[in-house]
C-alpha cells in the first residue's frame, strides 16, 4: 500500500501511551506540567440533549481559520471542567482530551468544526487527537450503565475503561467493524470500478460498498455477502487494502478490494442504482459534475482514487 491509500482518520504522530493510562502519580504530573496541551470537546447529558444533538456536539472542537486549519489547544490550567481523557504524548508533551458541557463560542480567529468538517484538511498530530477524542467521548456519553446489572458506571484508565458501581466489572471501548470494498472487473479489455447511489442521497453521489460484519463472520465473508446483497454481483479474491476509524458513533471501516465474476440475485434495497465505470469515464463523469464522490474524509474516497491512481476532484 502506498501513501496515498492512508485515509485521512488514519493519519496520526502522537503515541498513545497506553501504559500511562492507569499510572495515577504520572497523570497528576502531566496534568501539572504546563508544556502539556488539553482539547475541549463540546458535550453534554445524553438524557437532556438527545442522541442527535449529543452526537453532533461531541464531534466539534475549536479550529483555526483562514487558510491553514489546526486546532486550538489550552493549557491544562484554562481547560474547562468535565471528563478528561488522556489522548497519548509525543515529544515529551502530554494531550488531553476534555469533554465539557459549554457550548464552544467562535473568536475572530477560531470556530467550531466537526471531524467530519476538518478531519482531512487537519495535519496528522491534530487529525490523530481529533479522532481519538471524539470516539472516547462518543463511547463514554453512551456507556454510562453496567449492560449486565444496569448499575451505573464510572470512568476510569483516563477515559479508556468505564467500572461498574454495583459489580466492579469492566467495559471497554466497543467497536462496530464494518467492510468497505471496491468491487472491480475487467471488460473487453478495460477495467470498470462498480460504485452505487443510496436512495437518500443525492442522485448524483455514488460511492463504493459498504456493511456492518455480522456475527460469526469473518471479514472476507462479509464483502462478499454485502456485495452479493446490495449490488447482486458475485465477487471473489477480496484483497485487503487498509483501514480507518469512523467515530460516528463507533465503526471501523476496513477496506478492501474485491474483483467482480459474475451476478446472483439481489436481495437488499439499500442501494438504488449501481453504475460501472472506466477510468476515463469516471473522470468525465466527475469532472462534469454528473457524479459527485465522497469527500476526503472518508476511506470511500481513498479506495476510489487508490483505483484510479490519481486524485479526483469535487466531493460531497
Amino acid at each position: 500500500m502506498d501513501a496515498d491509500a492512508i485515509p485521512s482518520l488514519s493519519r496520526s504522530t502522537v503515541d498513545a501511551a497506553g501504559h500511562r493510562r492507569v499510572d495515577e502519580d504520572w497523570l497528576a504530573k502531566a496534568w501539572a506540567d504546563p508544556d502539556s496541551q488539553v482539547l475541549v470537546l463540546e458535550g453534554g447529558d445524553p438524557g437532556s440533549h438527545g442522541w442527535q444533538a449529543l452526537m453532533a456536539k461531541q464531534s466539534r472542537a475549536l479550529v483555526t481559520t483562514g487558510d491553514t486549519r489546526g486546532l486550538v489547544l489550552t493549557a491544562t490550567r484554562d481547560a474547562p471542567e468535565g471528563e478528561r481523557y488522556l489522548l497519548g504524548t509525543e515529544g515529551g508533551r502530554a494531550y488531553f482530551a476534555v469533554c465539557s458541557p459549554r457550548e464552544l463560542l467562535a473568536t475572530p480567529v477560531a470556530e467550531p468544526a466537526s471531524l467530519r468538517e476538518v478531519g482531512a484538511v487537519l495535519d496528522d498530530r491534530d487529525t490523530g487527537l481529533l479522532t481519538r477524542a471524539v470516539a472516547l467521548a462518543n463511547w463514554n456519553a453512551t456507556h454510562r450503565f453496567c449492560p449486565r446489572c444496569g448499575a451505573r458506571t464510572t470512568p476510569a484508565a483516563s477515559g479508556h475503561v468505564r467500572v461498574c458501581e454495583e459489580e466492579g466489572t469492566e467495559q471497554y471501548p466497543r467497536m462496530d467493524p464494518a467492510v468497505i470494498m471496491l468491487v472491480h472487473r475487467d471488460r473487453g479489455g478495460d477495467e470498470e470500478v462498480l460504485l452505487g447511489n443510496n436512495p437518500h442521497w443525492d442522485a448524483r453521489r455514488f460511492s463504493v460498498l459498504a456493511g456492518f460484519v455480522d456475527a460469526g463472520e469473518s471479514l472476507e465473508q462479509a464483502v462478499v455477502r454485502e456485495v452479493a446483497e446490495e449490488a447482486g454481483v458475485v465477487v471473489e479474491r477480496p484483497r485487503y487494502l487498509t483501514s480507518q476509524p469512523w467515530p460516528f458513533p463507533r465503526s471501523l471501516m476496513m477496506g478492501y478490494t474485491a474483483r467482480a465474476v459474475g451476478e446472483t440475485e439481489r436481495t437488499d434495497d439499500e442501494i438504488a442504482v449501481t453504475r460501472w465505470f472506466t477510468r476515463p469515464e469516471l473522470a468525465e463523469a466527475v469532472h462534469t459534475g454528473e457524479v459527485l464522490l465522497p469527500g476526503r474524509v472518508s476511506i470511500a474516497r481513498t479506495l476510489i482514487e487508490h483505483w484510479y491512481g490519481a486524485e479526483l476532484p469535487g466531493g460531497w
